[in-house]
This record gives structure tokens, C-alpha cells and sequence, in this order.
């Protein structure tokens, strides 16, 4: 028994330590899992929701490890929504800005000049960022716009897909009977494959 009882002070020694390694490591791994985001947003004064909780349009706010959801909308502005996702508890930062498309937010655009020009070159990074990833996507987007022997070439908003702001569809404008079997071997010519397109073809 007294040879014995060393023993189980010992296993019991191994037990806690083992306890509060493993506690800890959860404590600070669920600590860690939070990450901070920054919002700017233009207008100052619009309603933003994450996750469908309404949340202050400017400033810092924890949000879990995950995707989040963040809408923001005003009145005379177009609706905005954008996700994030938290992860390592590495900080975020995003901007929300809403653009005109109604009469009270063109007079907030006129009582409001600087915001509006910073928004404006918002707008631009995001159609320069928007253009990158679909010309990564979609190959083809560096031979547009085309016009060859009966066809124009060009693209527009997917057909198939129009919610997609980041998917389109090639337009083949056909001029004469043969435009088409020449848009198709234009296509082929330049290594892209037709069955892998959204095609539209249109007469004029």
C-alpha cells in the first residue's frame, strides 16, 4: 500500500497536468477564433445588418470564426450586400458603400461631395478587382470585343445565370449566313472550347 500510493500521487499529477493543458489550449483557441471586423461605410447614416442583426454602419465589431453576411441599404442608395469569412482571428476590414439610384440619394450626393468621390473610387477598384477575376475565369474576355467576317464578338450579363455579377455569356452578333461557323472557328482557333461557353447568338 505505501508503494503503491507514490504511484497514484503521480498518475494523479499526470491527470491535472494533462487537465489544464487541454483546458487551456480550448481557452485559448476559442479566444483566438475571434476576429475583429472594421466597417467603413458611405453614407455615413446607412442601416447595415450582419447576419441579419442590425449593427453600427461604422467601427469594430467580434465576429466568430465562419462566413458572415452583411447588408447594407438606405433610402435613395442601392442595396449592398457582401461576406466575409473570420478566420485565426486575423482582423477584417470592409467598406459598404451604397451608390446612388433615387432622388434622395442624389441630393445626399450634392450635400455631400467628398464622401461621394471616395465612393465613386470605390466603385472603380471594385470593377477593376471584378474584371481581373473574370478574366481569369473566362479567357476568352481578352480577344473582346472581336469582329470578324459576319460576326461581332462581345459579352454581356449571363443569361443562365443573372444573379451571378461575376458570370457571363459571349454574344455573337451574326451579320451573313456564314457568321456563325466563323465565330465558332474563331473560337476554336484560339484554343477555347464552344461547349464550355454560354453562348447567345444574335441577328442583325
Amino acid at each position: 500500500m505505501e508503494e503503491e500510493s507514490p504511484r497514484l500521487w503521480l498518475l494523479s499529477g499526470v491527470v491535472v497536468v494533462i487537465l489544464v493543458v487541454v483546458i487551456g489550449g480550448y481557452l485559448v483557441f476559442r479566444g483566438g477564433s475571434q476576429s475583429k471586423l472594421t466597417i467603413q461605410s458611405i453614407p455615413n447614416d446607412l442601416t447595415l445588418t450582419l447576419d441579419g442583426r442590425q449593427i453600427a454602419a461604422n467601427g469594430e465589431v467580434e465576429v466568430k470564426a465562419g462566413q458572415h453576411t452583411l447588408t447594407a441599404s438606405r433610402e435613395g442608395f442601392q442595396d449592398y450586400t457582401q461576406t466575409v469569412t473570420a478566420k485565426g482571428g486575423d482582423p477584417l476590414k470592409v467598406k459598404m458603400y451604397l451608390y446612388s439610384n433615387g432622388p434622395a440619394g442624389r441630393t445626399w450626393v450634392q450635400n455631400n461631395p467628398e464622401q461621394a468621390l471616395e465612393a465613386e473610387a470605390e466603385a472603380g477598384r471594385r470593377y477593376d478587382e471584378i474584371q481581373k477575376r473574370l478574366q481569369a475565369k473566362y479567357p476568352v474576355m481578352r480577344e473582346l470585343p472581336y469582329i470578324g467576317p459576319g460576326f461581332k464578338a462581345t459579352y454581356q450579363a449571363s443569361k443562365s445565370d443573372p444573379d451571378n455579377p461575376e458570370a457571363i455569356s459571349l454574344k455573337i452578333q451574326v451579320f451573313s449566313p456564314e457568321g456563325k461557323t466563323k465565330a465558332l472557328q474563331w473560337i476554336e482557333g484560339h484554343g477555347y472550347d464552344p461547349d464550355t461557353l454560354d453562348i447567345i447568338y444574335t441577328t442583325k
